[in-house]
């Protein structure tokens, strides 16, 4: 066992958090600059940025982005994408990641993908048969079939949508494109270059990568992931000893000297950091005044229980939460400054009449905006680059955040 054989490093709640902000690339907040540029190096830091389709703030993925890239225009992570530089596959849910690492994400063995195909061999064949021959296509181009398969909520699938979906887990299938919640997929080998589908890992190798990514995009998750699914897809022990499980996976990696376990001051359980981190660790900056909106896909909040531990902040998505039972909102923001989360905002965005709507701001019950040094600044600065990605030229804030329309102004764009 690697707990008998590797000491772990010890640090305290205030060195979890500073060390979290800053490998997260948010001391300070869009300190990346270098347009597409930057946007590589967030997913060489990161690995891989889930995507989500409710765009009221804006898309989770260019959300990540802007809160780390300096004047961050989406249209600079489209263009990764439309060079095949990143592509779309299944990490922690659908996510982008670099299109190098496509191997290390086509899961031939996908069980829920596999049923699906088994399901529905007939649509199965007819739909890869017309990818094939006409190239890259979406199930609006295709007549629903009805089928066995089931979506999440037990109701009935499209049975083409299901099937090409089943494809794009399996690796058979590539997006090729979106437009605008349709996927079109094609063929990897018209999409990829020849030595990136060459690769062939085994499941073993595939699952470590994986999992190892997971602990690359968030800095310090532990054994178990609590919250949002955080080793999703890595399953279980497997009789037949093709995947170990997620505990004899960690026990490799830290042997390998991937993984590093670490003891937080106060924190149940050991977590780990990457073996690159090590050295930030060790010489941790003080993280500067700046004000950050982070989304709810974002890996800084994938550990609830480390949040409320370190960080003090109970954190709680209501999206599928009934509106009565809501303590806050709907699509609401965490707000880092400095390396406290101190408050959530809920904004929406008015394209057509170029406003940001702020519906609500909640501010922790420590954190006072007027009398936190630098925070004032640090926010009109957020909000006027919040205004500049949003593509507006106004916030509008309601009548009952009268002291916050005084502190933060109307803002302009960055």
């Amino acid at each position: 066992m690697f707990a008998a054989t590797v000491p772990a490093v010890k640090v305290t709640k205030e060195d979890a958090r500073r060390f979290l902000v800053a490998r997260q690339l948010l001391a300070p907040a869009r300190s990346l600059e270098g347009g597409p540029d930057a946007v590589r190096a967030v997913f060489r830091r990161l690995g891989s940025l889930q995507l989500d389709h409710v765009a009221v703030a804006g898309l989770s993925h260019d959300l990540v982005l802007h809160a780390r890239v300096a004047g961050y225009e989406p249209g600079w992570c489209e263009e990764l994408y439309e060079r095949r530089e990143i592509i779309e596959a299944y990490n922690k849910g659908l996510s982008l990641v670099p299109a190098n690492e496509f191997a290390w994400y086509r899961v031939r063995e996908s069980d829920r993908a596999r049923k699906v195909l088994a399901d529905n061999p007939e649509v199965a064949e007819r739909v890869l048969a017309r990818v094939r021959a006409e190239g890259a296509l979406s199930s609006v181009d295709f007549e629903r079939e009805a089928g066995p398969t089931k979506d999440w909520f037990g109701a009935p699938m499209n049975a083409v949508r299901a099937v090409l979906e089943a494809y794009a887990r399996t690796g058979d299938l590539v997006t090729a494109r979106r437009d605008g919640n349709h996927r079109y997929y094609d063929l990897p080998e018209r999409l990829l270059p020849a030595e990136v589908l060459a690769a062939d890992p085994t499941l073993h190798e595939q699952l470590r990568h994986k999992m190892l990514s997971r602990y690359r995009a968030h800095g310090l998750v532990g054994t178990s992931g609590h919250g949002e699914g955080i080793f999703m897809y890595l399953g279980p022990a497997r009789p037949d000893g093709v995947s170990p499980g997620r505990n004899a996976m960690r026990e490799e990696l830290v042997e390998m000297g991937e993984l590093v376990p670490v003891e937080v001051e106060g924190v149940e359980g050991k977590r780990f950091v990457v073996r690159d981190d090590l050295e930030l660790l060790q010489a941790l900056p003080e993280p500067p005044p700046s004000v950050a909106f982070i989304s709810p896909y974002d890996a800084l909040v994938w550990d609830r229980r480390l949040l409320g531990s370190v960080f003090g902040f109970d954190y709680v998505w209501e999206l599928y939460v009934p509106p009565a039972q809501r303590r806050w909102g709907w699509y609401v923001l965490p707000i880092l400054f400095r390396d406290r989360l101190v408050g959530r905002i809920e904004p929406r965005i008015d394209g057509p009449e170029g406003t940001v709507h702020v519906l609500a701001v909640w501010w922790e019950e420590d954190f006072e905006p007027h009398g936190a040094e630098g925070f004032v600044d640090a926010m009109r600065e957020a909000l006027a680059a919040y205004l500049r990605f949003a593509k507006a030229d106004r916030v509008e804030w309601p009548a009952g955040l009268r002291t916050e329309k005084r502190l933060f102004g109307t803002a302009s764009p960055a």
